[in-house]
């Protein structure tokens, strides 16, 4: 009898584990009904594991859309979705949480930024904090973004690309680029006494890519399988190599330093000292731990906050600025045609940005306002997204719909992803091909732009969407359709490409030398394979002046 007892216990929970394991996420699931991109995605997340550790994330994804429609399983508790109607407008705008993807890949100095909160009451809180300091009106304003931007254009950037020019000497802009950004972005949120030089200081900048990129190969393990790498070492096994802690070690270092430099000018409110954002963080932060406290903060933890807040300003708007720059200044090298009308149109500007007659720039407004540049510049982030991967969600609580398919079920992973949003044929007819003028109004009609807006992912979307956006855009008209501090960052990056590009091309044509491997990795945040562009500069209109 007891042995009766305990084969009828074994065979019940056989018959548990197999309906849970099998016969449920593949038969009974809601999830089941969607498209799943593998025969074993029910089953195990392994396949889609293995496609990403081989940095086929994007591809893999978009080539499932492609064939299965709007929206594809990718594990057993995992989807994508491709479309804004039921997908990212529900998704994103919808309130839907982050995943604590983001906390395990962007976290520092052991607590999170804003980018990387998981609730939306502490990310409301620090939003609040920072929104007007990147909003558009503010950055077009901005006394003190004006004397970095000449600091940075007419100091540093120029006299580099005349010396190239004059001496026929070729240029890695895609190098260039990262010091370019990171002085732009560095200056804005410590002030330009306490930002980077690594445009001039190419030794340097050569060294912090290094610590920077080379963890890059390991990403993986902290997005994906969080636990792996410690359950390893346990066995005297490094997944990730030591190498690896020792450069977040020095990096730590190195940002902490910036946010020090930039407590000791707190007090100054001359635009080239004052560390703007860096003060207007801080005093929000006093101003809230007094409220909610009644007492003073921890300066140590605030330390670390401000630290990890600044840091991941610092490397996203670096970052995905260098990149679109990089990408943009190929295509148009490709594309001479396009350079012609566009040095035309910047020639319009009162001053024109001439390296040889000019010492102030023309006001921002007045940038913003250039149709073909604008257009340049979206329809590069559109072929070209810096950030083209997966924005991880999770569903509400107790279902939802999306793109059709009801009662998905609480906790599911939901990802879009920029790459295939750009890649819809019926919006961007020829979606792989590099066209400014889909963007231009005379050569459209307004439906058609405002669908291709609609699908314009860049930065993301909503309340939650790329912290620095605005600094990078300022121009696309944004601002309508998302919350003010998610346009912040888009801004912030349009801002920095349109000025280096409106500066570049009024005194210089470019060519290509070298673009072999430009192609972008397949990754979260991209890069060109080869780490290089190489072009040629030769002075033209107002460089020759």
């Amino acid at each position: 009898m007891a042995l009766s007892i305990t084969t009828l216990a074994a065979l019940a929970v056989a018959v548990l584990v197999v309906y849970k394991g099998i016969i449920y996420p593949v038969f009974k699931s809601p999830l089941s009904k969607i498209p799943n991109v593998h025969w074993s995605v029910p089953l195990s997340p392994v396949w889609m594991l293995w496609k990403r550790f081989s940095s086929q994330n994007n591809r893999t994804i978009q080539a499932a859309h492609e064939s299965l429609g709007p929206i594809v399983r990718l594990g057993p508790s995992e989807i994508s979705i491709n479309c804004v109607d039921g997908g990212i407008k529900s998704v994103y705008t919808g309130g839907f949480e982050k995943h604590d993807w983001y906390p395990r890949v962007f976290g520092s100095f052991g607590t999170v930024s804003m980018f990387t909160m998981t609730g939306s009451k502490a990310h409301s809180t620090r939003k609040r904090m920072l929104s007007n300091i990147y909003s558009k009106s503010t950055l077009q304003t901005s006394p003190h973004l004006r004397v970095v931007s000449n600091a940075v254009i007419f100091g540093r950037l120029l006299p580099i690309l005349h010396e190239a020019a004059t001496s026929n000497q070729q240029v890695d802009v895609h190098d260039l680029n990262q010091g370019l950004t990171m002085d732009f972005v560095s200056s804005y949120l410590f002030g330009l006494q306490n930002g980077t030089n690594h445009l001039q200081d190419h030794s340097f900048r050569k060294n912090w890519l290094h610590l920077y990129l080379c963890r890059k190969p390991y990403e993986f393990y902290h997005q994906e399988v969080p636990h792996l790498s410690g359950w390893m070492k346990c066995l005297g096994i490094r997944l990730i190599p030591k190498y690896c802690d020792d450069a977040n070690a020095m990096l730590d270092a190195w940002a902490l330093d910036l946010c020090d430099k930039a407590e000791q000018s707190l007090t100054s409110t001359e635009p080239g000292v004052e560390p703007v954002v860096y003060k207007q963080l801080r005093q929000s932060l006093d101003k809230h731990s007094s409220k909610e406290t009644g007492s003073k903060p921890d300066r140590a933890q605030q330390r670390l906050d401000i630290a990890c807040e600044m840091y991941d300003h610092l490397t996203a708007g670096y970052e995905t600025s260098a990149v679109g720059l990089t990408y943009l200044l190929w295509e148009l090298s490709k594309h001479p045609e396009v350079q012609r009308k566009l040095q035309k149109e910047l020639l319009t500007l009162q001053p024109p940005i001439s390296y040889s007659a000019s010492t102030e720039l023309p006001p921002p407004k007045s940038i913003d306002s250039l149709s073909l540049l604008e257009a340049i510049v979206t329809e590069t982030l559109r072929l070209h997204a810096p950030i083209p991967g997966i924005q991880p969600r999770v569903t509400p609580y107790p279902s939802c719909t999306l793109a059709g398919y009801d009662d998905i079920p609480p906790n599911t992973r939901v990802n879009a992803q920029a790459y295939s949003l750009h890649r819809n044929p019926d919006v961007f007819p020829a979606p792989e091909s590099w066209q400014p003028k889909r963007w231009l109004v005379d050569e459209n009609s307004p439906v058609d732009l405002e669908e291709r807006r609609r699908w314009f992912w860049a930065f993301g979307s909503g309340g939650r969407m790329c912290v620095g956006s605005n600094l990078a855009l300022q121009g696309m008209d944004v601002e309508k359709k998302l919350p003010s501090f998610g346009v912040a960052m888009v801004l912030m990056v349009k801002t920095e490409m349109k000025l280096a590009v409106a500066a570049i091309y009024t005194n210089f044509r470019t060519t290509i030398v070298d673009d072999e491997n430009v192609e972008a990795t397949d990754a979260y945040t991209v890069k060109p394979r080869g780490d290089k562009l190489i072009l040629k500069f030769e002075l033209v209109g107002a460089g020759r002046e």
